[in-house]
């Protein structure tokens, strides 16, 4: 699994934790839908600038959303 195929599980999982569809995740992140569905296929590579508001949007924080098993070689 490379790195755009683990940041898309973790959102797609946080996502899902929090009851959130696609469509809710991109309006309070203010990224197009069609971005983050790519995103969490591991078909994007996000910026800096969006992988802060998804996380944000997530209600989490880049500490808490990379100390992951999934992150760790």
């Amino acid at each position: 699994m490379n790195i755009k195929e683990k940041f898309g599980s973790k959102v797609k999982e946080l996502r899902e934790e929090k009851g959130f569809s696609i469509e809710y995740l991109a309006n309070i992140s203010n990224v197009d839908r069609t971005y983050i569905s790519e995103i969490e296929k591991g078909k994007r590579n996000a910026s800096i600038q969006i992988i802060e508001k998804i996380i944000i949007a997530l209600d989490t924080d880049f500490e808490v959303f990379f100390n992951d098993n999934n992150f760790k070689r």
